[in-house]
Formats: C-alpha cells, structure tokens, sequence
C-alpha cells in the first residue's frame, strides 16, 4: 500500500507558530524533506523529532522527485518541510506534489505558517480579492511583467530581497504611479517585525534612509477600476537581458 505526501508549513519566524498537527505529521513520518537540512535541523530539535532528514531544494529536487516518489508508491510517508512557510510556494515542492499527484499518490498539505497572509492582512488596504506574484524577474520579463500588472485592480502581494528592495519600489512607482498605496512587511512573526505603510514613493524614501534587512513582503493597492492602461513609453531601469 502507497504511503502519503505530506506538505508541512514551518514557521517564518517564531518557532511557537508550528501547529500541533504539524508536530505530529513529522514525528510520525518515515523520511523528512528539507530544503535546507541544517535549517530544519534546528527546529527538528526543538520539537524533539528524531527522523531521517535529506535535502530537497530547487537545485536538486529534478533528480531526487522520481525516487522519493518510488518511495512512496512502497509504502513510505514523506513529509516535505521548506526553510519557512508553506513548501510550494516560492519554494521547492511544486515538482514533488505533481508527481505524487500524477501517480496516485495522497498529497496531504497542512494549513500553516505563510508571510504573505499576515502581510496583506497587517497592510490595511483591500483583502478581499488579492493575487499573489511571488519574485518579480530579476532578469528578463521584468518590465513586461510591471507593465501588464499596472492595470491589475486586485491588491497585489510581492515577496523582495532587502538588496532590491528599493529599486523595486521604484519601479513599481513608476510603472504604477508615485502615490499608490503599499505596505512594506519586514521579518514577520520575528523578533524585529516591522510594516511601512504609505505611498510606494514614500515608502521607496524610507528605506532609501533606513537600511533594510531580513525577510521583505510588499503589498500594494490596485489600480482604480477606470484606471487606464500605462503608456508603453517608461523609464528604463536597465531591463537587462539573460
């Protein structure tokens, strides 16, 4: 009889954020995925949980998902764990979760720790309707990307390096005008948290002045509903080419 998938969230911040059912899953799996093993290690020990541990991240999940899947189909349980958060979103476990899926396999995904819920959530602007982007392209599709979301009338959340955090602000002021309203989220459930809420020109100024760190989610307003779309002539913030 195959054995069960399961997507575990771990905290983004505080280790108390784990659920008890998440607690549970892990100690009574088989065989642990991590994304990072010494990341993991450290709330494994926490919690008390002496389980196998190996590496599942984005620069080996193409190679191992076909053998952790064999490994299920003979009866094994497998739960997946990220760094933080939910696997699968803007972390390795889409690729897993198809596969599993594709062959019969029961994914089992644990409600849990997320940043970008609490972030849009804190922002103070709309949570009703909100579409989740992720990374913007560092590289290539990055303008095209900023221009088709110009129009977007849906609240939009984005997740940032603190080193592009500004230029990106930037952009997005650009692309979507200097006084729509954002709400920058640093180091959620952290010890430091913080959330910088204003216009994406002001919010851009803040951090050009105070140094930004840690784990960056941006939530920004959405285009008036009469909103018209963007002209195609924009600055050029050295879109460069992969």
């Amino acid at each position: 009889m195959a054995g069960r998938l399961y997507i575990v969230p771990t905290p983004v911040g505080n280790l108390e954020d784990m659920t008890f059912r998440a607690v549970r899953i892990l100690k009574e799996a088989d065989l642990i995925l991590a994304e990072d093993t010494r990341t993991s290690s450290v709330l494994l020990k926490h919690y008390d949980i002496r389980k196998p541990l190996q590496s599942h991240h984005k620069y080996n999940e193409h190679k191992t998902v076909e053998a952790v899947r064999d490994r299920i189909l003979e009866g094994m349980n497998v739960a997946l764990v990220s760094d933080a958060g939910t696997p699968g979103i803007s972390d390795p476990g889409f690729l897993l979760a198809r596969e599993c899926a594709e062959n019969g396999i029961t994914v089992e995904t644990l409600p849990g720790a997320t940043a970008c819920i609490p972030a849009i959530v804190s922002s103070g602007l709309p949570c009703d309707r909100f579409c989740f982007e992720g990374f913007l392209p560092v590289k290539k599709g990055r303008q095209t990307m900023l221009k088709a979301l110009s129009g977007e009338t849906r609240t939009m959340v984005f997740y940032e390096s603190p080193y592009r955090l500004v230029k990106t602000l930037e952009q997005l002021s650009e692309y979507f005008g200097a006084e729509r309203e954002c709400s920058v989220a640093r180091e959620i459930s952290k010890v430091h948290e913080e959330h910088r809420r204003g216009t994406l020109q002001e919010v851009a100024q803040w951090f050009r002045e105070h140094e930004p760190k840690g784990e960056i989610v941006i939530v920004v307003a959405g285009a008036p509903q009469n909103r018209k779309q963007p002209k195609e002539e924009r600055a050029d913030f050295g879109d460069e080419k992969e």
